[in-house]
């Protein structure tokens, strides 16, 4: 074996043993660590804040209003999460079925709505998390979900039924924003994959965001991969991938979605 091979072959050896000893992404380091017992794990990945208080008033929320169905439900649950989140305005609608994690990390405005069976999830070590403007619509189904990092949806914005946001990074949707159903936002989560001796999982992320500006309508099932901005008042047909910036006014559909029309032009 030549010099060089020998370098290349400790290089691998000593990159392999590093994926043993660090290979886990953050949730399957909470879920897996023994120094610590399962109501820890459990706090960590739902509440984050610690003590038995902080834990109680979750698990009254998920136990015994989450579940209430009719009016008697979204009256309950409309005064219990004002108590229970980072801050909440006035005029609050909460469906059944919804998943509440890291609760302290979300800030809603005035006259939020969020549909049965939604999850806002704003769980990190040093997010901000999630923050909805007033007016918004979570639809029914859909995910918001913060892997240590920030989603901000602005004023007015309505989210239709089953999307998924992520962000490892921010994701920040303006104000007048539509979305039709199955909408996509990746911000955050492109797995390096430079070398083959390692695991993809192991190799890193790039997180650069997304951000989707004023007045824009997303078709169903878009979806927007990380590191591209939607200009204002753009159309983004339905079924499209988004791999790079759209214009302000801009008409794009396709995979990957390609410039039709400029709206300002007749």
């Amino acid at each position: 074996m030549t010099k060089h091979e020998t370098t290349n072959e400790t290089t691998k050896a000593s990159q392999v043993k590093e994926y043993k000893t660090t290979g886990t992404t953050r949730l399957q380091g909470a879920l897996t660590d023994d120094s610590t017992s399962a109501i820890s794990k459990y706090q960590d990945i739902n509440v984050d804040k610690s003590g038995l208080i902080s834990l109680l008033t979750f698990e009254l929320y998920t136990l015994f209003f989450m579940p209430l169905p009719g009016a008697i439900g979204y009256l309950l649950r409309k005064f219990y999460l004002k108590r229970l989140l980072g801050s909440c305005g006035g005029g609050l609608i909460v469906g059944r079925g919804v998943t509440i994690r890291h609760p302290a990390k979300i800030h809603l405005g005035e006259n939020v709505a969020v549909d049965d069976y939604a999850v806002l999830d704003a769980k990190g070590d040093s997010n901000r998390g999630i923050t909805l403007g007033n007016n918004v619509l979570v639809g029914r189904n859909t995910v918001l979900s913060c892997k240590d990092g920030d989603i901000e949806i602005g004023d007015n914005s309505n989210i239709a039924q089953s999307c998924f946001i992520q962000s490892a990074s921010k994701v920040s949707v303006g104000e007048k924003v539509l979305f039709g159903a199955y909408c996509y936002l990746i911000g955050g989560g492109d797995h390096k994959s430079d070398s083959i001796e390692i695991p993809i999982m192991d190799q890193g992320q790039t997180m650069k965001g997304i951000n989707v500006s004023n007045n824009s309508w997303l078709g169903a099932s878009v979806q927007v991969l990380d590191g591209t901005n939607i200009g204002r008042d753009s159309i983004v047909g339905s079924g499209s991938v988004v791999t790079r910036d759209v214009d302000d006014y801009t008409v794009v559909a396709g995979i990957p979605a390609k410039k039709i029309k400029d709206r300002r032009e007749l």
